[in-house]
């Protein structure tokens, strides 16, 4: 697809859908170009906020054993094409993709065929889904504000039978929410890869955190602001090219009888640092919990010059005293 060839009256209808909720309410694709259209643009969006999470992997460290990859509620593919593209194809043993649209299945396989031509791609069937077999890794994106309470609990319980989970979502703070009720669900049995820097309970959970959510921003390619056809896109569909905020979770599955894998020294901000004058506020989390910091341009120059331009995934090393940052080491591979 081109930009020449996007059918805009497509993308209104989807969008539409997606805004007023009814995306929930069963499939909506209506034809393979209706997943074109989308996978050129919005899922473009989509593919931006993982390559943004597999950098943050990639910054910790952490890339699994060979695996086979299930990639569900596919859509168009565009979380296991990124995935498969990180983890290296021929690392690949096999690319599973399953949706409830049968097109959207049908689209992501053929498309994942196309980009990696000696990848082993199928579709899932109904009783691989309701079996015991291991799923391997298991790729979700951006679903949760679409699953009814059952659909959310049968997947759940197909977590449990994979060997790593990467799974991103929109950095609102509802799904957020949901996806941190999933984390408290999950860790008993998995390891928090990221962007988790420690294996206890999330400390947004406090009553004194309510009012936060566990979110981070991708960056979109920076090419994209001078590009009129992405101009023109973010104008007519209503969106701010600049923000692609999600929220994440990777784990892998715990040994048993494991102690847990923790650095006590490491925190990961939550969300964007907030620069002011001669001074900047950070929402750290580690394992003692989420509390807000303050870093002074006097007392960490570099530190604070790094936080107003950050690039890559913000897990720090803090030294402090109570909640004064007096300096910072990045976490970097």
């Amino acid at each position: 697809m081109t930009w020449k060839e996007i059918d805009w009256a497509v993308l209104e209808r989807l969008r539409a859908r997606f805004l007023s909720g009814d995306a929930a309410q069963g499939p909506y694709w209506t034809s393979p170009a209706d997943l074109a259209n989308y996978d050129f643009t919005y899922g473009k969006r989509i593919g931006w906020k993982w390559d943004a999470v597999l950098q943050e992997l990639d910054q910790r460290g952490w890339k699994p054993r060979p695996a086979a990859v299930l990639d569900w509620g596919c859509g168009s593919g565009v979380a296991g094409r990124r995935v498969t593209r990180w983890f290296g194809a021929d690392r690949v043993t096999l690319l599973r993709v399953w949706d409830h649209s049968a097109l959207a299945a049908d689209f992501a396989a053929r498309t994942a065929q196309a980009c990696f031509p000696k990848l082993h791609v199928e579709h899932v069937t109904p009783g691989f889904l309701a079996g015991g077999e291991p799923v391997g890794m298991l790729v979700i994106s951006h679903v949760l504000n679409e699953l009814p309470a059952a659909e959310l609990l049968a997947l759940r319980g197909l977590a449990t039978r994979a060997d790593a989970i990467l799974w991103v979502e929109p950095g609102t703070p509802e799904v957020s929410r949901a996806l941190i009720e999933v984390r408290e669900q999950l860790r008993a049995r998995f390891r928090l890869v990221a962007p988790c820097t420690h294996q206890a309970a999330c400390g947004l959970l406090a009553p004194d955190n309510a009012r936060h959510w566990c979110h981070h921003f991708a960056p979109p390619p920076p090419e994209i602001f001078t590009d009129s056809d992405w101009v023109k896109f973010g104008r007519r569909a209503g969106i701010d090219l600049r923000s692609l905020p999600c929220s994440f979770l990777v784990l892998e599955r715990r040994p048993e009888n494991a102690g847990a894998d923790t650095d006590p020294d490491l925190a990961r901000v939550i969300g964007e640092p907030r620069i002011y004058k001669g001074y900047a506020k950070v929402l750290s989390c580690d394992a003692t919990g989420v509390a807000e910091f303050t870093v002074q341009k006097r007392d960490a120059p570099g530190l604070f010059k790094q936080l107003k331009r950050p690039a890559g995934a913000l897990v720090y090393r803090w030294t402090r005293t109570g909640n004064r940052i007096h300096d910072g080491q990045l976490l970097a591979v």
